[in-house]
């Protein structure tokens, strides 16, 4: 016999199912093994995984990297994707949603880089709308989380821009690659947020467009 308990939390549960998601200058692909080349070309300079709990300096590594996130996805946790730049006309990073939290309506969008050539090109705020609209119109989500390093000032400026509310931070949350003890700085954008954000990101990206031309 099905509770009301039980049954309610499976009519709240989010259906989180991979899914390209398609924009103006960004098209998010579901992350598979044979982007391994195309990730290779853009994933081993230095500033890509200079704050990012793994150190992947090698194809074999790379692989095992991506392989962690299929698994992860297979068992309900991550939902990865390669980034690709329209304008590039190629593949020029990663980024996912993870701990994935379906009885809650919570996730967090992390794993996050870029090709440093494709910096500051509006990449990153086009992908991270795909998401964030994906996670609260088409999953319902409540909350999305992101988190970085304590020093990694240029991603605490760039998700407080999103519109993400700063939370906190976990001192010595991590042991870095090299040793070193990272605080983990929480931020995050609520159900109630998402009008205000999405309204700021669609003038942002609006406001590049005309540039552009």
């Amino acid at each position: 016999m099905v509770t009301f308990h039980a049954r309610y939390t499976f009519l709240q549960m989010m259906n989180v199912n991979a899914v390209t998601l398609d924009g103006v200058r960004v098209r998010l692909e579901p992350m598979r093994r044979d982007h391994l080349g195309a990730l290779a070309e853009v994933a081993f300079h230095p500033a890509v995984w200079r704050w990012m709990p793994s150190d992947v300096k090698n194809e074999a590594e790379l692989l095992a990297w991506i392989d962690q996130a299929l698994d992860q996805q297979a068992r309900g946790w991550a939902l990865p994707w390669v980034t690709w730049s329209k304008a590039e006309n190629r593949i020029v990073g990663t980024t996912r949603f993870m701990d994935i939290n379906p009885q809650h309506h919570g996730l967090e969008i992390g794993s996050t880089w870029i090709t440093p050539a494709c910096q500051r090109s509006g990449v990153n705020v086009e992908a991270k709308y795909l998401q964030l609209r994906h996670a609260f119109e088409d999953l319902g989500a409540l909350r999305v989380a992101f988190k970085t390093h304590h020093n990694n000032v240029q991603s605490q400026t760039a998700i407080a821009a999103l519109g993400a509310k700063q939370e906190g931070v976990f001192r010595n949350h991590m042991i870095m690659p090299d040793g070193s003890i990272r605080h983990t700085v929480w931020f995050s954008i609520t159900r109630e947020d998402w009008p205000e954000v999405k309204a700021r990101l669609e003038e942002r990206m609006q406001a590049a467009a005309k540039m552009k031309v």
